[in-house]
């Protein structure tokens, strides 16, 4: 089978990469009017999610998106068309919907292409109705298999805290496609990555997105640690203090923000470094070629 690979670009590209529930908006997506509308309660839902997974075994993800189907049962169906029209009412952190096009005019003002992803255990069926969703290169999250009549009658997909690094070696080799195995796992000199992992930012809020943090860091790349303005710094504390970020900021995506602020510091990083970078490479293939 033939796969679409992506080219390595003239200029550097940046992977900003996202978890998406309290990392782009305040709550959990299911939280935000699914839960409500098959008439549970918000913690007991996830009580009973998370002790039938307990219970039998069972990865938490396939836990949720079975009993968001068996709860709906009876009230209404759970379509591809309900469910992106639930991640339509998704409340995002302000400024997320100017963020993207921001970043990208100032990353193309200095010579680097920003490209975005989402990496999330999420529903991809939510995300894909959020005001946001064309803005990402790929969405990966955890997704539904549906019939002819868009009733879901199997999980497509399922990521986890631990598969979640899987995608950012797609993104770093090009090979996007999640059904590309050969490509994600054949070996590329460090000069022909398309995104080295050095040009990686990670953007998660808990210990699910610790694998994905800490080799982005391992790696020379930007970690980040983001929490809710209103809220608590807990959490991104206890990541910092064991080396799983390398910074911390409020989810406050709007221009001139101590994020904004971080993130263009990163594409500065990321131009000057490169243009370092394609100097050294140049100088060690003329004094390779020297005498022959």
């Amino acid at each position: 089978m033939e796969f679409e690979r992506q080219k390595k670009e003239k200029n550097p590209v940046l992977a900003v990469c996202y978890d998406f529930d309290r990392t782009l908006t305040p709550d959990d997506m299911q939280a935000q009017g699914f839960i409500q509308s098959v008439g549970a309660d918000v913690k007991e839902f996830w009580d009973e999610s998370n002790a039938l997974a307990k219970k039998s075994n069972m990865d938490n993800n396939l836990a949720y998106m079975y009993l968001m189907v068996k709860r709906a049962r009876g009230k209404f169906f759970v379509t591809e068309k309900e469910l992106n029209d639930y991640g339509a009412k998704i409340k995002l952190y302000r400024g997320a919907e100017g963020w993207f096009s921001r970043l990208n005019a100032y990353g193309r003002e200095r010579g680097v292409i920003l490209e975005h992803y989402i990496i999330s255990s999420g529903l991809r069926e939510m995300i894909e109705g959020t005001s946001i969703a064309g803005e990402f290169k790929k969405i990966y999250a955890s997704a539904f298999l549906f019939d002819d009549e868009g009733v879901p009658v199997w999980p497509a997909q399922t990521i986890n805290y631990t598969n979640k690094t899987q995608f950012l070696f797609r993104i770093e080799k090009g090979c996007l496609d999640i059904n590309d195995h050969a490509g994600v796992n054949e070996y590329f000199e460090a000069d022909k990555l398309r995104v080295p992992l050095r040009n990686f930012v990670y953007l998660g809020d808990s210990e699910t997105d610790i694998p994905c943090m800490k080799l982005v860091s391992s790696a020379g790349g930007h970690a980040v640690g983001v929490y809710d303005p209103q809220g608590k710094k807990a959490k991104v504390y206890d990541l910092m203090k064991n080396n799983r970020i390398r910074y911390f900021a409020p989810a406050d995506y709007t221009e001139g923000s101590e994020l904004d602020q971080l993130l263009k510091a990163v594409i500065d990083k990321t131009a000057s470094y490169e243009a370092l970078e394609e100097k050294h490479i140049k100088n060690l293939s003329e004094t390779r070629s020297f005498g022959k």
